[in-house]
């Protein structure tokens, strides 16, 4: 990670769970990272416990849906700290409901989160590091939903699974578009955690969401901030294309929490 410390990182959804671990992870590296979340008073509680790290948390209100304050955020990014060398795309939405009952208003939302703003952030990310011809790492939070698992059928996600399905196909695509440049000095990777113990249940509306870790085996967002760190501080000759990481079934929270 040494090769990282002083960089410019930029992560979505970093006001809690998995995303303010790995502001956590890449601050303590020495990374100058930048938060996009819309709950900016919670990312200033995050940039004031992490004072006196060797890195730094700059904290932006960003909702990731609206393309607008997407872009500005990759403007600000430029013009104060000169541009982008580490991405990672963590901001996700579900919500509990069937699919085939769901409003085509929480569809797009889900869409426009999970696949849309990645894509653009990718976009303009990948824009920075050529223009400047650093080595850069992109790094999007996937599911492994994403892949061969299917749902539960009595947890409906609406169209989260077949959203991580295009971050798989999408971070696969790039991967592709890139290695296809022999100049090329970007990685990219999909990270696909199971599940993992954030507050995403309470916010998709899942029934008793506060028990639901009880009985189920599960992930910390540490888990993934690390596996992150791992992807971050292999060697330029290593493509780490996907990573899957699954809770151990034995793995269970206690009713003390």
């Amino acid at each position: 990670m040494d090769r990282w410390a002083g960089k410019v990182a930029v992560v979505t959804g970093a006001s809690s769970g998995i995303g303010a671990a790995i502001v956590e992870g890449l601050v303590e590296a020495g990374v100058q990272v930048v938060g996009l979340a819309r709950r900016l008073e919670k990312l200033q509680a995050l940039a004031a416990s992490l004072e006196g790290t060797p890195g730094k948390l700059y904290p932006i209100k960003c909702d990731v849906q609206k393309e607008e304050e997407l872009l500005d955020a990759f403007k600000w990014v430029k013009a104060e700290l000169g541009g982008v060398d580490i991405l990672v795309n963590n901001a996700g939405v579900s919500k509990y409901k069937k699919l085939i009952e769901e409003d085509v208003h929480s569809l797009r939302n889900i869409l426009e989160v999970n696949v849309l703003a990645m894509a653009i952030s990718i976009r303009e990310a990948v824009a920075s590091m050529k223009s400047r011809n650093v080595e850069g790492y992109i790094i999007n939070i996937n599911s492994i939903l994403g892949h061969a698992s299917s749902p539960r059928t009595n947890y409906p996600t609406s169209i989260y699974a077949p959203s991580k399905y295009a971050v798989t196909a999408l971070t696969e695509t790039v991967r592709k578009e890139l290695a296809a440049d022999p100049t090329n000095k970007i990685k990219i990777t999909s990270i696909s955690p199971g599940l993992v113990k954030t507050d995403i249940m309470q916010a998709s509306g899942v029934p008793n969401a506060d028990k639901y870790f009880e009985a189920a085996a599960h992930l910390e967002p540490k888990n993934i901030a690390d596996a992150m760190l791992y992807v971050l501080g292999t060697r330029s000759i290593v493509q780490v294309t996907e990573l899957t990481i699954c809770p151990a079934a034995k793995h269970l929270s206690t009713k003390s929490g």
